[in-house]
């Protein structure tokens, strides 16, 4: 297979048209193989427009979101990210290579450890992957400057906030299906904006709090 020209393709074809057009974050998707993070089963996917299996339910991000994730928290080098949800580690790639230092958390222990094998193999040593539940953020090591939620909530996660630095920014997927909004919500002076990217769905973190129902 002809890897580089993949890559142009999907970078042409799948990125750009989302809008992800920062030189820095398209420059690194070459730099960062998406190849060597998927599960060799289906490597051949690595560069498609799909969500990939991870198993146990698990999914890859699509590249085009997995980009403009990226793109939207605006890393610069100084940051204390948490990622919830390693999954394959291809995100916590990108974002370490442009953080200072990346904490991500698995909840499937044998994920986990398949992740720290290939950030090693990538080497990147500036990500530290944990196995534990963080749907209600991880508060080992805050406060974090960027929080990605590689799940999406059914509300707003405000529980979330209380983890991030002042200035600091988390983007979440929020919604139920058919409707989820990918939003970045910042931290300022101690209050909190949100704004509305786009839309999208996206599988649902395990043990993700549920909103109180109301019944008749």
């Amino acid at each position: 297979m002809d890897w580089e020209n993949a890559r142009y393709l999907m970078v042409e074809q799948q990125i750009r048209p989302w809008d992800v057009l920062d030189l820095t974050v398209l420059s690194l998707l070459s730099e960062v193989k998406r190849e060597d993070f998927v599960p060799a089963a289906h490597r051949e996917l690595a560069l498609i427009d799909m969500e990939i299996p991870l198993g146990n339910g698990s999914r890859m991000w699509q590249p085009k979101l997995e980009a403009r994730a990226v793109q939207e928290v605006g890393l610069t080098g100084s940051e204390r990210v948490l990622e919830i949800g390693t999954g394959a580690g291809y995100l916590a790639a990108l974002l370490g290579k442009l953080a200072k230092h990346v904490y991500s958390v698995e909840i499937d222990a044998a994920l986990a450890e398949q992740a720290r094998g290939k950030l090693a193999a990538a080497g990147i040593d500036n990500v530290t992957v944990e196995t534990g539940d963080a749907a209600r953020g991880w508060s080992k090591h805050a406060p974090y400057d960027v929080i990605v939620a590689a799940g999406s909530y059914p509300t707003t996660p405000d529980f979330l906030f209380e983890q991030l630095a002042e200035g600091g920014r988390l983007f979440a997927i929020v919604g139920e299906e058919p409707v989820m909004s990918a939003t970045l919500f910042e931290k300022k002076a101690g209050a909190v904006s949100a704004t509305k990217l786009f839309e999208t769905v996206v599988a649902p973190l395990q043990n993700v709090p549920q909103p109180e129902r109301f019944s008749f």
